[in-house]
């Protein structure tokens, strides 16, 4: 069966050439792989930028967009598919439903509430899928420091910290999503732990 990884990225560029770069590469990869894209569905930016390359070798997209942003964020319309839904909850709740894996690319707001509600599905075992960052230019670094003060902190389980995949590298991005292992870890059990 067809693998379908969902990409959170942003409608816009950013002000560097390595993340245009960055997100042909992954396409590329996506391609060698057979792995058909589910993203956001817009035309612009980086979103854009991987549609286009992937569609251009003869990939599959899915494009997911709510009805308030087709003009907004420029819907691409010369998808494999493009769903247009009524709001952000059903577009995020469908694109976790056709996923096998998850992975955030740069991007602003909209990239970091999908990616941390990915991870938190995760976390509660709402699903078991991989989730990732492709760390282009060290684009995530600050935000992965931030992680792991939650962790020392004590607000996050280190072993939920360690569920999540940070790679600058498409090729092994992809490998450690191909090799991932959800990790066994009783929330609720830690949880009463606390009680005693």
């Amino acid at each position: 069966m067809k693998r379908a990884i969902c990409i959170f990225c942003g409608s816009s560029f950013g002000n560097r050439n390595e993340y245009v770069n960055a997100a042909e590469q992954l396409a590329d990869e996506f391609i060698k792989r057979n792995i058909k894209l589910i993203y956001g569905g817009a035309k612009v930016g980086l979103m854009g930028v991987l549609a286009d390359r992937i569609l251009k070798q003869g990939g599959e997209v899915t494009g997911i967009i709510p009805r308030s942003l087709l003009d907004k964020e420029v819907a691409h319309k010369n998808l494999t598919e493009l769903k247009i839904v009524e709001d952000m909850h059903q577009r995020k709740y469908l694109m976790h439903e056709m996923s096998d894996a998850f992975i955030a690319m740069p991007g602003g707001f909209g990239t970091l509430d999908e990616i941390f509600e990915a991870i938190t599905w995760g976390q509660l075992e709402i699903h078991k899928k991989p989730c990732a960052f492709y760390n282009i230019c060290n684009y995530y670094e600050q935000l992965i420091k931030f992680i792991d003060y939650t962790s020392e902190e004590g607000f996050v389980s280190r072993e939920y910290i360690e569920m999540i995949i940070n790679e600058d590298n498409p090729q092994k991005l992809l490998d450690r999503i191909y090799s991932y292992k959800h990790p066994v870890y009783d929330k609720a059990e830690e949880a009463k732990k606390q009680l005693r």
